[in-house]
């Protein structure tokens, strides 16, 4: 790794989440020393994070950086491998549609709380981490090196040095606001219509788990849907996403009694587990999903975005997560490449993973309809079903769009165009037929070959 004189190898991180709190154990391996400050409280002492967004789904982006800064094992160790998505009709029947070829090829269920904890008692570890608990980050000021923050428990506004300054705070960012002020900067904030409520389906009297543990379930109703995630103790954590207004909404949801016929005619099955569905549907808050996109991710060589505060994505291809721990991988090798010379790193970054954030958070939008609504119809299904034969018959020359954005680290930009390729040859070989077997293989071979391979190969 290259390094430079400059006036202070010392580098301000706002935001101990789980891409600060990685961000500051890389930095820190790279020999730099890292003040993060954050504005809850320590989480190993007191947990703040009831109704939001209590599992996550790892995957391979996600793995590999955790690989870099030793900690992968450890994560795994935590987590519970979901092997495809189990589809509730509303009749009460399932049916497994795997993630990838074989069980190998499966997503992680892990608990973030726990994660957060593991990341952060690591960077607590080394003496080149300083970890500053109630700290909201008010303003920067990037001309002077500066960061204005208040401490949460007393009000008293402090400001602080901060010559290199990294925004790892998330969707609602401190830095990038102050960054707004810069000319001519872009900003676009997209709210879905739909909201999101945690529930809990709990864990058998026994300890077991009363679904499927392996997968991730889905409930799949057209407009909206519920999921659950397995917990290791044997529950779900589920999530319900339903529109704010409209006849059938959270705003329509206002009594128990609308609460609990809603859950009998859409999601018996999971009604007759939750016991203590009501209380909790009015006990947990109703949640917003953004999608942020901004540029520039830098303020000169001063400050640079990372993570949701560079580009929030709903979360319905599970890559929120392995989305801000791949921005750190890329960081990395910007670093190695141009030591602590930040006039270099900090825009390369941003040119580097501006179009794949940008094609992710597309993705992610496009990954709801699918969820909600697509899953559940036959169509859907038998080009599912092709699709998985192709990618017997062409291993290595046909891979789904989901294997490529979860298992593999393909830049999200080429992913999402060869997702567009392999619908457009889907549609074509499914026209006209009922079953995979009556695929024509020499007119797929064909198509792959012609169509699909070369956006592999870009």
């Amino acid at each position: 790794m290259k390094r430079r004189k400059r006036h202070s190898d010392r580098i301000t991180v706002v935001g101990e989440g789980l891409v600060g709190s990685l961000l500051a154990l890389q930095l820190a391996q790279k020999g730099f020393a890292v003040d993060v400050f954050e504005r809850r409280p320590d989480p190993r002492k007191k947990r703040v994070d009831r109704g939001r967004s209590i599992n996550l789904a790892l995957s391979t982006r996600g793995l590999y950086a955790l690989k870099e800064i030793g900690l992968e094992q450890d994560v795994l160790r935590l987590a519970i491998p979901m092997r495809g998505r189990m589809i509730h009709s509303i009749d009460g029947k399932t049916s497994l549609q795997p993630y990838g070829r074989d069980d190998s090829e499966h997503i992680n269920s892990v608990s973030r709380a726990g994660l957060n904890e593991l990341l952060i008692a690591a960077a607590d570890k080394t003496d080149r981490v300083r970890l500053h608990f109630g700290q909201r980050a008010v303003a920067a000021d990037f001309k002077d090196g500066k960061l204005e923050l208040q401490n949460a428990d007393t009000g008293r506004l402090t400001r602080v040095d901060a010559p290199v300054l990294i925004g790892a705070d998330g969707a609602n960012s401190a830095v990038r606001q102050s960054m707004m002020a810069l000319p001519r900067y872009e900003l676009s904030q997209t709210y879905l219509a739909h909201g999101y409520k945690e529930l809990t389906l709990p864990a058998a009297k026994d300890g077991g788990f009363k679904l499927e543990k392996h997968a991730l379930h889905i409930w799949p109703r057209g407009t909206y849907m519920l999921i659950a995630l397995p917990n290791f103790d044997g529950s779900f954590t589920c999530t319900l996403f339903l529109p704010f207004e409209g006849p059938l909404s959270f705003d329509y949801l206002n009594t128990r009694e609308k609460v609990l016929s809603f859950f009998r005619q859409q999601f018996g099955d999971a009604l007759a587990l939750m016991p203590d569905l009501a209380d909790q549907f009015f006990d947990n808050p109703t949640g917003a999903m953004v999608t942020v996109k901004c540029f520039p991710w830098n303020a000169a060589d001063k400050a640079l975005l990372i993570g949701d505060a560079a580009h929030a994505i709903v979360p319905f291809y599970g890559q929120g997560m392995n989305c801000g721990f791949e921005d750190c991988t890329v960081l990395g090798q910007c670093v190695d490449r141009h030591g602590d010379d930040w006039g270099k790193v900090f825009p390369e970054l941003g040119r580097l993973r501006k179009p794949d954030a940008d094609a992710i958070a597309e993705m992610a939008v496009e990954n709801f309809i699918e969820m909600r609504d697509k899953v559940a119809q036959p169509r859907f299904q038998l080009e599912k079903k092709v699709e998985k034969l192709l990618q017997e018959r062409f291993p290595g020359d046909y891979i789904p769009r989901y294997s490529l954005v979860t298992f593999s680290r393909l830049p999200y930009r080429l992913a999402k165009e060869a997702g567009v390729v392999a619908n457009r040859i889907l549609a074509e070989l499914c026209r006209g037929i009922e079953r995979p077997e009556e695929v024509d293989m020499e007119k797929a071979a064909e198509l792959v070959r012609s169509k699909f391979r070369p956006v592999l190969r870009s």
